[in-house]
């Protein structure tokens, strides 16, 4: 699937934003697009405490260069079988902003109406030292996540 920048989205949102708009929107999801490996070592949102999971699927898989052939079809299923439709707001995160666009991009080129980017991601930017996860992002923000 080769997906252009240039395509459209929902828009950005701020993982303060993205974390109220979960709280008060019962059929907003969050799909943490990076990798099974940063997910097991850096950790993942924590959504427990609104009742809710996070949905798991690599946008692309280590160390390939491009995304999984199967990630749009394997999430609409995700998504239907969580009894959501094209009309839901689809909150995608990943590191630092970036694969969560294109998938954004590319869910609503299928259809999804609602499809925004998690702007900073689960660590953000790098802080004075070259360290991710204190300047910006869902981490340094001290929204709830765990670590496997």
């Amino acid at each position: 699937m080769e997906v252009s920048m240039h395509e459209s989205y929902a828009g950005d949102r701020s993982v303060t934003e993205v974390f109220e708009s979960l709280k008060a929107d019962g059929s907003a999801v969050l799909v943490d697009v990076r990798t099974n490996a940063e997910w097991t070592f850096v950790g993942i949102p924590d959504l427990s405490k609104l009742e809710k999971e996070v949905i798991l699927a690599e946008w692309q898989g280590f160390p390939s260069n491009g995304p999984h052939e199967g990630f749009a079809s394997q999430l609409s299923d995700a998504l239907t079988q969580k009894g959501l439709d094209q009309n839901a707001a689809i909150f995608f995160l990943c590191r630092s902003g970036v694969r969560s666009k294109a998938a954004a991009i590319a869910m609503t080129a299928l259809g999804y109406k609602n499809c925004y980017n998690v702007a900073g991601g689960f660590e953000g930017g790098h802080d004075a030292k070259g360290h991710r996860g204190s300047v910006s992002g869902w981490k340094a923000q001290g929204l709830p996540w765990s670590q496997g």
